[in-house]
């Protein structure tokens, strides 16, 4: 594995913290952040399509157990002892339902896979035990990331020890949603429950800084940056800003790198995966 080049995801209000480094491995590129450098991962692109994780992890750490779920756009979070596997009479492979997986021991692999939705990466600082999520707008609706933090802490986790990585995901720029959908994924960051107003709702969130709510054409849409509601619902639970970084990729707009279902309808994905220490 070597690096061969490096962005940082630069806000128009802070500097840039973290670096998100492309790393080579038999001629392809992943993904890989700063943030989590005392970690093997990495955020994988098309480029590794047809490669399960068991083939991926080689490029990690090829001793590490690989663990990987069947995802439903829920939020039910599993440990590898959780996971369990059947083969069916005509050798078809079903893994357990769920969108998170949080690792028990150490050299513990675990996977998501993605092309819209976020890849959600957390590990602890202290205990060295990780989690990987599947968050699109319904997995972060439903609270998917705290729900997994929530069942972190009760495993002996602080929230002060956890940094969490977003990785390569559609942008709110170019994501159309209608504007139920999105009051779905906002009343999760805001104080009242009363959503009887949807557009009194998206118009206070369109005002704060940095905003994960964008103005759309057409009517009864709006654009949705699913990474900055995960985001503000870290906040919400007390995380400091430098212990989450948010890849600077759009799965929609670069082609090159990433497949993306509401570009081309093709149920392609990337996988993102984590070992345990």
């Amino acid at each position: 594995m070597k690096i061969v080049s490096s962005q940082s995801l630069i806000s128009k209000s802070t500097k840039p913290i973290h670096n998100w480094d492309w790393c080579e491995w038999n001629g392809l590129t992943y993904l890989t952040c700063s943030l989590f450098k005392d970690w093997q991962h990495g955020f994988f692109t098309r480029q590794f399509l047809g490669k399960p994780p068991s083939q991926l992890v080689k490029t990690l750490n090829p001793q590490a157990e690989v663990y990987r779920v069947k995802q439903v756009h829920g939020d039910r979070i599993l440990t590898p002892s959780e996971i369990t596997i059947s083969t069916d009479s005509e050798n078809k492979i079903t893994y357990s339902e769920a969108d998170s997986i949080i690792t028990e021991n150490p050299r513990q692999s675990i996977w998501v896979a993605s092309a819209d939705c976020t890849p959600v990466l957390i590990a602890d600082l202290k205990t060295g035990r990780v989690s990987a999520i599947h968050s699109g707008w319904r997995g972060t609706a439903k609270e998917i990331v705290p729900k997994t933090i929530s069942r972190l802490l009760a495993m002996g986790s602080k929230i002060e020890n956890l940094i969490f990585a977003l990785g390569p995901a559609i942008a709110g720029e170019v994501y159309q949603v209608e504007q139920k959908v999105a009051v779905e994924v906002v009343k999760t960051i805001v104080a009242s429950d009363d959503t009887s107003n949807p557009e009194a709702i998206l118009q206070s969130l369109k005002e704060i800084p940095l905003s994960p709510i964008l103005e759309d054409p057409m009517p009864r849409k709006v654009r949705l940056d699913v990474r900055k509601i995960i985001y503000l619902q870290l906040e919400k639970l007390g995380v400091a800003s430098e212990n989450i970084a948010i890849a600077p990729y759009c799965t929609y707009q670069q082609s090159d790198q990433f497949f993306s279902y509401r570009r081309t309808k093709e149920k392609k994905v990337q996988w993102s995966g984590i070992v345990s220490k």
